[in-house]
């Protein structure tokens, strides 16, 4: 027997809110599984420079390689670290993820100020180091806690500002796409880097698309156009690759989310 058309309503509209419960918990595991596969990409990346700290350990040199990317890299994970926290628990892939970004950085950096190749470099990589990680990441937190009224506020801002330097990262490899189309060469543009970064933003850009987070999103997004044009361009130029040099400079710039 068939229920009376007011009895079916009732049940279809009260079956409603566990449709859309579940859905919810479907929506928050897979972002808790893409936040999960972001730090295993974004690891990846921040591991790319170890042959070159190796080579600098080995050699007990800096040589030419510049401590610039890996300093402004560690202001980048101590921010987004700063915002993840501010909005836990939800945003804990984004604190894991850049608490050992951060952890990468500071050895890198520690490496630089070691074996810095002359007393001017040191200086300089010393300076950089107090003037960026320190003060205007204290700068920021002091701002953002003290003159800034409300959490809302000051996650907008911090956003911004871990949004800008996201962008600014990713748009790094820039020059030597430059430099592969004007020498028809591959040589400084590691094709592995390019497709870890490809990946890595493309989890990362799902992932704040789940959890609707724009700040996360939108440089994740530039991420995937960048990498994916980096991987085309090496396509084309592979076939010109001289492998009896290695990259001056590898970075882990993109690994940030």
């Amino acid at each position: 027997n068939s229920l009376p058309p007011s009895l079916s309503l009732s049940l279809s509209l009260s079956d409603r809110p566990r449709c859309e419960e579940d859905i919810h918990l479907f929506v928050m595991d897979l972002s808790s599984f893409a936040g999960i596969l972001g730090n295993i990409t974004a690891v990846f990346l921040f591991l790319s420079p170890m042959k070159t700290f190796c080579r600098i350990t080995l050699r007990r040199s800096t040589e030419k390689f510049e401590s610039t990317p890996y300093i402004i890299t560690l202001l980048s994970t101590s921010l987004w670290i700063y915002y993840g926290i501010m909005k836990l628990p939800g945003a804990l892939p984004v604190v894991t993820v850049n608490g050992i970004g951060t952890a990468f950085e500071l050895l890198y950096v520690t490496l630089f100020l070691i074996f810095a190749s002359s007393t001017r470099t040191r200086a300089r990589t010393a300076l950089l180091l107090v003037i960026i990680d320190v003060g205007v990441l204290g700068a920021t937190i002091l701002i953002s806690s003290f003159m800034l009224n409300g959490d809302d506020v000051r996650i907008q801002v911090v956003g911004f500002l871990c949004a800008v330097l996201n962008i600014l990262t990713y748009a790094s490899p820039l020059s030597a796409l430059s430099d592969v189309v004007s020498t028809g060469s591959v040589e400084y543009m590691p094709f592995l880097l390019s497709l870890c970064v490809f990946v890595n933003a493309g989890v990362w850009t799902f992932y704040a698309y789940l959890v609707t987070d724009f700040f996360i999103l939108v440089p994740n997004a530039v991420g995937v156009i960048l990498g994916a044009v980096q991987v085309v361009v090496y396509a084309i130029y592979w076939r010109h690759r001289d492998d009896s040099q290695e990259p001056l400079i590898i970075s882990s710039d993109q690994a940030n989310v």
